[in-house]
């Protein structure tokens, strides 16, 4: 392709409101561009780098065995009823109604449809286990769209889903799509790792998170320094503390202290010149049931999904100051357990054992020192409940947890039955016996894989992508095309690599060297040859990495051949 024909529209200046360097830079080199908030058009060199991405998909996903078809974008509110998950999943759902006043939504995944198909095309036990998948557009209306294509509201996304007769046949569904998403982001080129997480409102009872790594990531992960232990802090266990139980001739005098207008831990320590692990958290969820009071150290943080999963509910939400008041008798940041009724209490495992600890009194300006667990109150079970941190014991093999950030790539889960009982998506075995479907969910977003590939590897003059998605391989920087035999050399290599099919762009604009070569290194393609001054006067090209930028002089004749051979380590 020759750069004149082709549409580049590369930014000089870093656009206002790019918060990240993969927006800023797939901005600044014409991958795309924005037409809403959290909504992009895709532009032909961000077509190439789409493409080539969801191509890799789809050639493993093939692979593995699953079968690409297409559905839907707008789904009928019918099937979310059927499925529970109409008034659950959220603003999120981009919801609307047909000119007949029907109820519809825009996909954000499609568990639904796909079952929905399945149970009407599948029925007996000969005809499992199949695995179906698609490329798709998807839509979430994300209440703050942020970081470009990273989570933006319109999105391209593979999803798979797989059907089996037993869980064992689901565990090797499972397994099929692990390995098929570890030899897609290895092919991507990029430095991943599988991590154990939460399901969310996808359900299901087991899943990990493909995360690519990257110091800008917005996700903490959790790693063990020893074993192959992996989790995002949504999901990372923390190991049971092995501690005795304190004696009662530890105890200190329980005794009430004035601390006027000392809400919070920090306020707390300061005052009292304590330290924060000495410190008990005091935290009352709204379970819409129910209230329910969560204690933590006051160094540590409370982890709202593990609560939620702990306790078994829907929903889970701070409580306002109305149920505080109603549930201690104190306003926010005076809440303490001692002295509680009728309300269930679960205190982290970091609070085994603790002695002599500070809490709030349950009431105005008031805390409380020398409190105890079992003399002054009582929990109804201690879980695992805080956010794991740097340090702690991995629950695998008691080594110390550290962390690292992330991209969230892909996705799998284990469904288990929720989509195909709810939806009674059944098949027949042996025996004529109906029983429902055990399905898995396997979702990669395509332009947030492009996106963390970028996060991952550019620096200050543009984007460094790896080969494999790289819009280009070889781009061919001619720098003076008015020059009859500049323009002959770069022509004729252009044509040879053409004739080897390499993917090369053939810089022919009437613009200075400068601007080509900022461009070269912007747009990431892989490997840049000058055509200049020297191919005319000593018969040379200089070819350049744009990884390592490397550099090397070769002769006019040698240069095709050097260029494949460098071609399969780049």
């Amino acid at each position: 392709m020759r750069y004149t024909q082709f549409l580049i529209p590369t930014l000089r200046e870093v656009p206002a409101d790019a918060e990240v360097a993969s927006h800023q830079l797939m901005l600044r080199a014409g991958l795309i561009r924005k037409l809403a908030a959290g909504i992009y058009s895709t532009l032909p060199l961000g077509e190439r780098v789409m493409q080539k991405t969801a191509q890799i998909v789809r050639e493993e996903m093939n692979r593995a065995g699953a079968l690409e078809l297409t559905l839907p974008f707008v789904q009928p509110a019918e099937l979310w009823h059927e499925s529970g998950r109409w008034n659950v999943y959220g603003k999120e759902l981009m919801r609307l109604k047909d000119r007949n006043q029907r109820e519809f939504c825009l996909g954000p995944t499609h568990e639904e449809v796909i079952t929905d198909v399945v149970r009407g095309l599948v029925s007996s036990y000969k005809q499992l286990p199949i695995n179906l998948y698609q490329i798709q557009i998807k839509f979430r209306d994300e209440i703050r769209p942020r970081f470009g294509v990273m989570r933006a509201r319109e999105f391209i996304m593979k999803d798979a889903y797989s059907f089996d007769v037993d869980e064992a046949g689901a565990e090797l569904s499972y397994k099929k799509m692990y390995d098929a998403y570890t030899n897609i982001f290895t092919r991507l080129g990029l430095r991943f790792r599988a991590v154990e997480a939460d399901s969310g409102p996808i359900g299901g009872s087991f899943s990990h998170e493909f995360m690519v790594l990257a110091d800008t990531g917005e996700d903490m992960i959790v790693t063990c320094t020893s074993c192959e232990y992996a989790a995002n802090t949504e999901k990372a266990e923390i190991q049971v503390p092995d501690v005795s139980e304190p004696s009662e001739d530890q105890f200190g005098v329980l005794e009430q202290v004035s601390t006027p207008n000392v809400r919070t831990i920090e306020e707390v320590c300061a005052f009292l010149k304590a330290d924060p692990a000495d410190v008990i958290k005091t935290l009352v969820f709204d379970i819409g049931s129910e209230a329910v009071v969560a204690l933590v150290r006051g160094d540590h943080e409370i982890n709202e999904i593990k609560l939620k999963n702990y306790l078994n509910c829907n929903g889970l939400e701070l409580a306002d100051e109305v149920m505080i008041e109603k549930v201690t008798g104190a306003p926010r940041g005076f809440a303490g357990p001692a002295g509680l009724s009728g309300v269930r209490i679960i205190a982290d495992y970091g609070l085994k054992g603790r002695v002599n600890m500070i809490t709030g009194g349950n009431e105005h300006d008031v805390h409380i020192v020398n409190v105890n667990i079992g003399r002054d109150f009582n929990v109804d079970a201690f879980a695992d409940i805080r956010l794991a941190v740097e340090g702690d014991a991995c629950p695998r093999c008691a080594q110390a947890l550290t962390t690292t950030r992330g991209i969230e790539v892909g996705h799998v889960f284990k469904l288990g039955t929720k989509y195909s009982t709810a939806m009674q998506a059944e098949f027949l075995d042996v025996q004529g016996k109906s029983h429902p479907m055990v399905m898995g969910c396997y979702g990669i977003g395509v332009g947030r894989t492009v996106a963390a590939a970028i996060e991952q590897s550019h620096d200050k003059d543009g984007i460094i992508f790896p080969a494999s998605i790289a819009p280009f391989v070889v781009l061919i920087a001619l720098v003076n095309p008015n020059d009859e035999k500049q323009n002959e050399v770069a022509t004729n290599l252009y044509e040879a690599l053409l004739g080897h099919d390499v993917e090369v762009l053939l810089d022919d604009r009437d613009e200075r060297p400068g601007i080509k070569f900022k461009d070269a290194d912007l747009i990431g393609i892989p490997m840049r040859v000058t055509v200049g001054r020297n191919a005319v006067k000593d018969g040379l090209v200089d070819i350049k990495w744009r990884k390592t930028g490397e550099q090397v002089q070769v002769t006019i004749n040698e240069a095709a051949a050097k260029i494949l051979e460098a071609l399969p380590n780049l």
